[in-house]
């Protein structure tokens, strides 16, 4: 299992395309599986997308609303990658589910099909998406992640010039009623899953786990649930 997950996408998706590169560049005709269905405007950022990626693989946008269930999933199983970008975490979730794609997606993502995904597209692969900060505007009863971490993840983590962020106390209310630890990244941060074995690649990142403290997490070193 390969996931590479940001808190941002980098200018002009550079992050996103440094992660994908490995993948793609070797490939005849390399096809990435685009999913932005956490944005309510996502043909605006699709031409971003394509650009970026221009020259290293093609893309193929997947619009959950306007495509049948099987017809997503072929897009899934012929891509090289599976890209998620961010928006409503929310909203994403409920267009996988009312799709019927996410058992599949996480099928194909736990046998070995890569991923990438910055900020929604990060904090679906827990084990649920209850630490996104976005409104659930859709009014979505759907709250289970992809479960492809066992950890759940935090995009845009502030913090103050006392290391503080105004989000602590509430995720320090989510471990009142789930034990898994959760891992905060800051912009610019760049976490790596292989197998197992989950790494902070760069960037400012820190965990917190069931009664205890938030810990700085250290480059390069593995992070233990």
């Amino acid at each position: 299992m390969d996931l590479h997950l940001f808190s941002d996408p980098g200018d002009n998706i550079r992050h996103i395309i440094e992660a994908s590169r490995p993948y793609l560049e070797d490939k005849d005709d390399a096809m990435v599986a685009y999913l932005p269905l956490a944005s309510l405007y996502a043909e605006r950022w699709l031409d971003q997308a394509e650009s970026a990626f221009k020259g290293l693989a093609r893309l193929e946008s997947v619009n959950a609303e306007l495509m049948a269930q099987k017809e997503i999933e072929e897009i899934i199983r012929r891509a090289a990658l599976v890209y998620i970008p961010g928006g409503n975490t929310f909203l994403l979730s409920h267009r996988l589910h009312l799709s019927g794609v996410m058992p599949y997606l996480q099928r194909q993502v736990k046998s070995g099909l890569p991923l990438v995904g910055f900020s929604a597209g990060m904090v679906l692969c827990g084990p649920n998406i209850l630490t996104s900060h976005d409104m659930n505007t859709v009014e979505t009863a759907h709250f289970d992640g992809l479960a492809v971490s066992p950890f759940n993840f935090v995009a845009h983590y502030p913090l103050d010039a006392h290391g503080q962020s105004v989000k602590d106390e509430w995720l320090a209310d989510y471990h009142f009623f789930h034990d898994n630890p959760i891992i905060m990244l800051c912009n610019g941060a760049y976490v790596k899953v292989e197998g197992k074995k989950t790494t902070l690649v760069r960037g400012e990142a820190y965990i917190l786990t069931k009664d205890s403290e938030k810990v700085k997490v250290e480059e390069g070193r593995a992070i233990v649930p």
